[in-house]
């Protein structure tokens, strides 16, 4: 790996405005040295990796990182995403999404980016309220939150994530904590190097809207090698279940669910070697009618 492509080298200079103490901090710095460490392990070269950014305090990673990323518009890095893939099956395609921004906004490309079992990998950046726009509830927020837009509190019980993935066919599905950094970027490198659609939701505070330290701190587990059998659907299930993202329960962080199966792209085939003869052929045509 060349000096200016290291880990320390993928820090931009851009000047970081996320408020002190946001676990986006944790992110970046994880997914930094797991870009780093997957292209030194791997061979892969940090050109072959592109981000993704939707719409929130995550998207301002675009900036921060120096990998090639994109932009795009509220909710929709997924399609993007897909069509980046599509079109060049060499490149690892990581998309950073916030919660309001996929869980709500983007949740129909999400449900399909895993039914479809695209190869890219989705990392939720949870910190359970929508913070660029100071604090409104999202549909991760645990019941009674309040916040701007409901100031007597939530009166809705949250979505569990895991589990919708779970049903839409994810073959790969993990969650992650801030505060355990080690572990969250093995779980990043794990997900990036799977074959097929892979999904990380990481449980990180708003230091200014949701603070949730303490209660993480105090219910977060890392679960053991062996401790569940990640090949079958019902053992993934009952460990997901074991919290939903608004009881006071035991907060399993690891890969709870990953399996193998045909990718998306591979149903799209390879235009027939004569397709741009015969465009070539219509395009002369056009011009001989100007």
């Amino acid at each position: 790996m060349t000096p200016d492509r290291s880990a320390a080298g993928l820090i931009t200079p851009v000047q970081n405005t996320w408020c002190p103490g946001c676990g986006n901090f944790s992110i970046q710095h994880m997914m930094r040295s797991a870009i780093a460490e997957i292209s030194e392990e791997e061979g892969i070269p940090i050109e072959k990796f592109v981000l993704l950014g939707g719409i929130g305090c995550h998207g301002k990673l675009m900036d921060y990182l120096n990998v090639n990323s994109l932009y795009t518009i509220h909710g929709r890095s997924i399609p993007a995403a897909t069509g980046i893939r599509l079109a060049n099956r060499d490149l690892r395609v990581i998309c950073h999404v916030g919660d309001g921004d996929i869980y709500a906004e983007g949740l129909d490309h999400l449900i399909f980016a895993a039914k479809r079992n695209t190869d890219i990998t989705v990392i939720v950046h949870d910190n359970r309220v929508y913070g660029l726009t100071t604090g409104q509830y999202t549909p991760t927020s645990p019941t009674g939150f309040r916040g701007r837009s409901t100031p007597r509190g939530v009166a809705e019980h949250p979505m569990n994530p895991l589990e919708v993935m779970l049903a839409a066919g994810a073959t790969h599905i993990a969650r992650g904590y801030t505060r355990k950094t080690r572990h969250l970027k093995d779980v990043f490198k794990e997900a990036i190097m799977h074959r097929g659609f892979s999904f990380v939701d990481v449980l990180q505070i708003c230091a200014t809207y949701s603070n949730l330290t303490d209660y993480y701190d105090a219910h977060v587990y890392e679960m053991q090698d062996g401790e569940l059998d990640t090949g079958r659907f019902e053992s993934a299930l009952q460990k997901i279940r074991e919290w939903d993202y608004d009881r006071d329960a035991p907060i399993a962080i690891g890969t709870f669910y990953s399996i193998e199966r045909p990718l998306y792209e591979e149903g799209f085939s390879v235009p027939p070697s004569g397709l741009e003869e015969r465009r070539g052929r219509v395009r002369r045509l056009v011009e001989g009618w100007r």
